[in-house]
């Protein structure tokens, strides 16, 4: 479905990611582990058309996207749920999910949306009237998580959707991304410094070091794979 071939991109004289190539199918997890600054959340924007790429090709469905703006790539079928969330938050949860509908025309499409959303999060459902500054950190994720479901994606980004919750709302999330991908029957890439859980979910997976990938495999391979275990895993 997307295919990155050697992109390359800069902040400035920074090369942040250099040569990345990586693909996602139909029906998979994808998970891109590394240390913080790895380049992750970069190559993320570069594929959703926030950051320009200044070398390289990005394919979705076979045809090249490179000149594709943001608002055109979610029109195609891509959404992010951004690191930090960044929900409105004087705006209620219904309203946030809304916004996430803005490019979807019919409103048949749009309630059937919410109804997917309000099944897969049901505290989402209780809050919607609520203010979404009001909600707990793990209940603004799912608001995030489901305002990018609102686009009706083909291709979920995630980017850090444990970041600072505590264990048991991470395995809610963690259960409500493999719902996605099973049930939705959605492609998922999944950024996340919290490795063991990316490689449990991940049908495959790539290792990121300084902008560059530096492993792939299956999400198996990788739990088993010595290098990793000591850089990411703590064994």
């Amino acid at each position: 479905m997307l295919e990155a071939s050697g992109i390359t991109v800069r902040y400035g004289a920074l090369e942040a990611v250099r040569n990345v190539s990586f693909r996602v199918d139909a029906g998979e997890i994808v998970a891109l582990i590394g240390s913080n600054g790895a380049g992750k959340s970069t190559t993320l924007k570069a594929v959703m058309g926030m950051l320009p790429m200044v070398q390289g090709s990005l394919r979705w469905l076979g045809q090249p996207i490179e000149r594709k703006g943001a608002f055109q790539r979610v029109g195609m079928g891509l959404s992010l749920s951004p690191e930090g969330r960044r929900l409105f938050p004087r705006m209620t949860v219904l309203d946030n999910l809304l916004m996430g509908a803005h490019c979807v025309r019919h409103r048949a499409a749009r309630r059937r949306s919410l109804e997917q959303v309000f099944a897969l999060f049901p505290r989402v459902a209780e809050r919607r009237h609520q203010l979404a500054g009001s909600l707990s950190g793990g209940e603004q994720q799912m608001v995030a998580i489901g305002r990018a479901m609102m686009s009706e994606p083909k291709v979920l980004l995630l980017d850090e959707p444990s970041l600072g919750l505590a264990p048991k709302i991470v395995a809610e999330i963690a259960e409500a991304v493999q719902r996605i991908n099973r049930e939705e029957k959605r492609s998922v890439i999944l950024v996340e410094q919290n490795a063991r859980l990316a490689l449990r979910l991940a049908h495959r997976a790539y290792v990121m070091e300084q902008g560059q990938i530096t492993r792939s495999g299956s999400g198996a391979q990788l739990l088993a794979d010595p290098a990793v275990q000591s850089a990411y895993l703590g064994v």
